[in-house]
């Protein structure tokens, strides 16, 4: 415990003081402690332990329970009424502290031997995902009602007096658009898959209109679908597993880390799920090497723990093989069997296998698709296990269907999921994300580099010299043990092997094992070391003519290394720069750049973003996510799904304000044209006046005191929120006039607007113009707020 946080007045240093009695170092450390001390203690103020999540809660209570001592777990906010001595309850607490007449305890306190607390790390996407619209000049972007352009930059231009910020967009033919910055929102970045150059289009033509329809019902269809499918799920009925145990308990704290905040989220959310009277259908997804094999061997042990089978099916088999080892040392301590089905196994190994299935004796079965034949049957399935779904066919899928009637399905994806996407989706699909790495991970240190000799001896003696292991990736058939004669010259000391998909089964099987046991050095293979295999000896990876490959696989290949707290390092070779093209070029510059925030990693995320939404979606999807790009894709995909369920999507179309005022981010303020493009992205954004006020003090803090154009800029968005409220899409100028124009739906009444205004007005068929003054922005402002009072009857 922290002394100094929780030592009552007069309390000894290095004891806690309760009631005059301590609790010793040995007794804290000790997770039996807790209850043992406690309990030979009077306590004179009430004790609250405070957990970090129910879960944690849970064990706690049973712990000190086994200490013939009785805590309820109590919500935080009826904590200060409650009339008991001990007592748990969730929060987030750093250290313990004395209150008068109280003594709260922290959870790491109370158990002893976690890490010292440190500030949570998040993922590169998450924080990527708030800035992956930045604009250049030269980038592609899509306007929702004209089309795919090519952005010139920023225009200064004087309109009738007043000073603006235009967005200068070509289109083709030598069409230009200028649009105002209050309508940024109406454009987004263009992204499609890796090495796609859209086509620009022409300004008034029929062709982006037609194109966008046929995207948008393609979109509706697919979003009708997937309703159907999990619709059908919702409906079935299942037996809910029972609630955890103290068995459970004692499964999780074999756990050798600690779990990050999203592993706990994950595992709640997955667990209640399976609590439930409806078969769980869920998604989780998480980063290479994020700890989503530990969840899903938590819901396993759930599920065997009440007498169901657990089935685990997996792309490949050298996957199969990894899960299998993993699956059976993670539960070598419990009563339950783990076994495995691949093309690995013997015929009359298979067979035995599939006989124990049968009755009931495996509990846990590992399989590649061999688990969707006919010759295989269960006892009583409970729990399905589906690791990189979208990797099976679309037969093998129809299979998977037939495995999955009435039983929980778990889901599990390795590539990165947008949060867009996640939200489109969250209407049908429930998903559990985790984007937090573990925390003695390091970023991978990656080099790239003509190939050169030196360098791969280098690489490869100093990480063998230190007791690792070393992938080296060529992904040519053809020539593979000629590049393995080659490094085997490099570095004679070295126990090398050669890895492919060609090779028979045995022979493959037999070099994975030695590798995975430490007798090879250097595995020089293929690509096929790409799909999930978790060594954490191998810290270093050569990738050989790198320029061939994909951003995703070389993203991917990267993930091989540095899934432990040892320092990790990827060398990417490539042939002369005279040899590599533009788009390799970019890509290997990204794929250096994936450990430090930058451009190049924000183009590496956003690529493996769409292929992360193509394998959700399937990969017929690709080509409409190409034709509107990325964002108007997934806002089709959200207003389809609203669509679906039977809702009004949320309306895109925001008001158009039209006043004679300098309302700008001059360039004096904030010179960095994308920056400014960022600051005008979030004031236009800003969808209630707090959030708009947020955003102004934001930039304040950063920028400094924000000059009287600044100020105009955000009194023109407050006018348009307020304007928005009242049905206006449409406020103009002319002259000491403004026009005001309402949805068709407002029903705007002219004799109320008469009396309130109480001036010259003139009406037309949808609004009404009046006089403002010498003063547009106070003379607006006070009429919108004379019309909120007329429609609230005041």
């Amino acid at each position: 415990m922290t002394e100094h946080a929780l030592a009552g007045e007069g309390a000894d240093a290095g004891v806690l003081s309760f009631a005059g009695k301590g609790l010793t170092p040995g007794e804290r450390d000790d997770i039996t402690g807790l209850p043992v001390a406690l309990a030979k203690f009077s306590l004179s103020a009430p004790v609250l332990v405070v957990a970090s999540s129910s879960s944690q809660a849970e064990r706690m209570k049973e712990i000190l329970r086994d200490g013939d001592l009785i805590a309820p777990v109590i919500p935080i906010e009826e904590a200060a009424s409650y009339g008991g001595r001990l007592a748990i309850t969730v929060g987030q607490l750093s250290a313990g502290l004395c209150l008068p007449g109280a003594v709260l305890v922290t959870e790491r306190e109370a158990f002893g031997g976690r890490p010292a607390y440190r500030p949570i790390k998040r993922s590169h996407v998450s924080k990527l995902l708030l800035s992956l619209d930045d604009l250049v000049a030269g980038d592609y972007v899509v306007h929702r009602d004209h089309g795919i352009g090519l952005f010139h930059g920023l225009s200064r231009q004087f309109i009738e007096g007043t000073e603006l910020d235009l967005l200068a967009i070509d289109y083709a033919s030598g069409g230009r658009l200028y649009l105002p910055l209050h309508a940024i929102e109406t454009i987004t970045k263009y992204h499609g898959e890796e090495a796609t150059v859209p086509r620009l289009d022409a300004l008034g033509a029929k062709s982006w209109q037609r194109r966008k329809e046929k995207v948008r019902k393609k979109v509706a269809e697919l979003a009708g679908k997937l309703l159907k499918i999990y619709a059908e799920r919702e409906v079935m009925d299942a037996v809910p597993f029972s609630a955890d145990t103290e068995m459970h308990m004692e499964f999780d704290s074999f756990f050798p880390y600690e779990e990050t905040p999203d592993q706990i989220t994950a595992i709640e959310e997955i667990k209640r799920d399976m609590e439930d009277h409806k078969p769980m259908d869920r998604l989780l997804a998480g980063d290479v090497g994020y700890g989503k094999t530990e969840v899903a061997m938590r819901a396993a042990f759930k599920a065997a723990f009440d007498g169901r089978q657990v089935a685990v099916l997996v792309p490949t088999t050298l996957l199969c093989e990894q899960h299998y080892r993993i699956f059976a040392q993670r539960f070598a301590a419990f009563p339950i069997k783990v076994d495995y089905l691949s093309r690995f196994k013997t015929p009359a190994a298979r067979k035995k296998t599939l006989a124990a299935m049968r009755t009931g004796e495996v509990d846990v079965i590992i399989a590649t698709h061999t688990l969707l034949g006919k010759s295989v049957g269960f006892s009583h399935l409970g729990l399905l296990i589906i690791d990189e779904e979208h990797r099976f066919g679309v037969a093998q899928k129809e299979k998977i269907k037939s495995l999955t009637s009435g039983v929980d399905v778990l889901s599990l994806s390795a590539t990165p999921i947008p949060r867009t996407l996640q939200m489109s989706l969250s209407g049908i699909r429930k998903m559990s994300v985790i984007e937090t790495p573990p925390e003695e991970r390091l970023a991978v240190r990656s080099t790239v580099s003509v190939y050169d000799p030196e360098l791969v001896r280098d690489a490869v003696r100093r990480e063998v010299a230190r007791g690792g292991q070393v992938f080296f990736v060529h992904n040519r058939i053809h020539d593979i043990e000629r590049v393995a004669a080659r490094v085997r010259k490099l570095v004679p000391e070295a126990r090398i092997a050669v890895a492919h998909g060609r090779m028979a089964e045995r022979q493959l099987e037999s070099i994975m094992l030695r590798f995975l046991n430490m007798e090879v050095d250097v595995l020089v293979s293929t690509a096929i070391v790409g799909s999930g295999l978790d060594i954490p000896t191998a810290n270093t990876i050569v990738i050989d003519m790198a320029h061939r490959m994909g951003l995703a696989d070389l993203y991917q290949l990267k993930g091989r290394v540095g899934r432990g707290n040892v320092k990790a390092y990827a060398y990417f070779l490539t042939p002369p720069a005279r040899e590599v093209k533009d788009d390799a070029r970019k890509r290997l510059q990204a794929i250096q750049e994936l450990s430090y925030m930058g451009a190049g990693l924000r183009l590496a995320m956003k690529d493996l973003e769409i292929r992360g939404a193509g394998n959700m979606l399937g990969p017929e999807q690709s080509g409409n996510i190409d034709a509107v790009g990325f964002e108007m894709y997934v806002e089709m995909l959200k207003e389809a799904v609203a669509r679906a369920r039977g809702e009004e999507p949320e309306s895109m179309e925001r008001a158009t304000v039209d006043l004679h005022v300098d309302a700008c981010i001059p360039e004096g303020y904030v010179q960095d044209m994308t920056l400014r493009l960022s600051a005008y992205r979030a004031v236009a954004g800003a969808r209630d006046l707090d959030a708009l006020r947020a955003r102004g003090e934001e930039m304040a803090d950063r920028f400094g005191r924000p000059p009287k154009e600044f100020q105009n800029l955000l009194s023109v968005m407050s006018i348009r929120l307020m304007a928005e409220a009242l049905g206006v899409v449409r406020l103009s100028q002319s002259g000491r006039s403004v026009r005001f124009i309402f949805s068709e739906d407002a029903g705007f009444q002219a004799d109320r607007i008469l009396q309130m205004l109480g001036r010259k007005v003139r009406f037309f068929v949808d609004g009404f113009q009046a006089e403002v003054g010498p003063e547009p922005l106070g003379g607006v402002r006070s009429m919108l707020e004379q019309l909120a009072r007329a429609a609230g009857g005041g």
